[in-house]
């Protein structure tokens, strides 16, 4: 939309992974010197994990980019496979018709390519994004992977790419072998203020910027602030500010426009994180006030400039005065776009997809995910006795396990990453 008042060629601040817009700082170039380290020094196992959204598949689009021709890779994005389906995806990635029937015969031609394409002294390289998602079994069968081997040299380079949690996961009992093998770790750390700049006015430039679009010195600080140094949300918020700069047709952009563009993304729920890190305290109390008003069920704690969230509970203390209602009340009122939700203590849990104060804004939400294969609920949430909340639902599942598995798929999509599972009987987030 603002693209041709700022004479661009393109979006610079899409949440898409290109590796032309890379900015290297320091963080981002140490974490491809390791990666680039452990590929060509065929180190076997090598781990890249980053708080989501500060550029590891970024990251890895852009090392496919940059390494030789002899180097032979498969890239896998979403691991919900099956043991036999990562073989034969992984073949089909490195330009093998998979012949083989079971994981033996599989196992067989991929060591067949392997041997042969390290012969004309290939490397070949398998990058697992999302790595925190694989269940045990699939570990396991990694694990298993990296066994392919000469007396020299490891014959397959596994390069694992995760979230934080991935690294909790590997210190696990039963993954001691596999964490024992990775030769290389790195950890990508938050933007900071001087790289936070440098990364805006990067991507300007790669679209195509001539140099007319400013920030202003306070704009920079409030996007740090807001973002918290990471890469995707200074993307949401540049995106937005520039934006409003169009409305006004402004070619430099405020601090007040940036503001303006945290408070709409916090209104459409695409990134409730994107608050003030570091604040004086007025302004951190003002902001504490006004967002335990708005959102009711979230209170916030900003503790020696770190901000802080927890989910409330709907719990009755001791010294608690006045009647407990059902906090899930539904009403067929609200059945236009989707089912109205009903307690199953069959299936009592759910995964909490957002809340508005609005109808329209619920069922807007509806829109948005039905492309997901499942069904979607609306419901009505009466917090205190004071506000009424429609809360948008996804699915009803057995165990917590079934309703985690599907909650990290959803969390993969740019648009609704902050879903949460909660059980529904008792209305309490749940944590695993």
């Amino acid at each position: 939309m603002y693209e041709e008042f700022y004479r661009l060629k393109e979006k610079p601040f899409s949440l898409t992974p290109d590796p032309e817009f890379l900015y290297l700082s320091t963080s981002h170039n140490e974490a491809m010197e390791h990666l680039a380290y452990g590929i060509t020094q065929k180190q076997g196992f090598i781990l890249i994990t980053g708080e989501v959204g500060t550029g590891k598949t970024t990251i890895c689009r852009a090392l496919l980019n940059r390494l030789g021709e002899k180097i032979s890779i498969a890239l896998i994005l979403n691991p919900f496979f099956s043991e036999e389906e990562l073989l034969r995806y992984i073949l089909v990635d490195f330009g093998v018709t998979p012949a083989g029937k079971t994981k033996l015969e599989l196992m067989e031609e991929l060591n067949a390519f392997l041997i042969h394409h390290s012969s004309g002294g290939g490397v070949s390289v398998l990058i697992i994004d999302e790595a925190q998602n694989l269940s045990f079994p699939m570990m396991e069968q990694i694990r298993i992977l990296s066994n392919l081997e000469t007396e020299k040299e490891k014959l397959l380079q596994i390069v694992l790419v995760g979230q934080e949690e991935l690294r909790e996961k590997l210190k696990l009992p039963g993954l001691r072998q596999l964490d024992q093998r990775i030769a290389v770790r790195y950890h990508l750390q938050h933007l900071n203020g001087k790289d936070i700049q440098g990364y805006i006015y990067h991507r300007l430039t790669i679209a195509g910027s001539g140099g007319e679009i400013s920030f202003t010195n306070g704009a920079l600080r409030g996007i740090g602030r807001f973002s918290r140094g990471i890469p995707r949300l200074i993307n949401l918020l540049c995106d937005r500010a520039l934006l409003n700069g169009y409305a006004r047709q402004k070619y430099c952009i405020t601090a007040r426009m940036v503001l303006q563009a945290a408070k709409s993304l916090r209104d459409e729920e695409k990134s409730i994180s994107i608050y003030p890190v570091v604040m004086s305290n007025r302004l951190a109390i003002g902001f504490g006030v006004a967002l335990f008003i708005m959102t009711g069920f979230f209170s916030y704690a900003i503790v020696q400039g770190k901000f802080t969230w927890h989910f409330q509970h709907r719990r009755i203390e001791n010294n608690a005065v006045g009647p407990v209602t059902n906090p899930i009340q539904t009403t067929r009122e609200m059945n236009s776009e989707a089912e109205v939700y009903t307690i199953d203590r069959d299936f009592p849990y759910t995964i909490h997809v957002a809340s508005f104060l609005t109808m329209g804004d619920a069922q807007r939400k509806i829109q948005q995910i039905k492309r997901f294969d499942m069904p979607v609920f609306i419901s009505k949430y009466n917090f205190q006795g004071e506000k009424i909340w429609y809360r948008v639902l996804m699915g009803k599942f057995k165990t917590r396990e079934d309703a985690f598995a599907v909650q990290k798929k959803i969390r993969q999509y740019e648009d609704i990453p902050y879903v949460h599972v909660i059980e529904a009987i008792s209305d309490v987030e749940v944590g695993k």
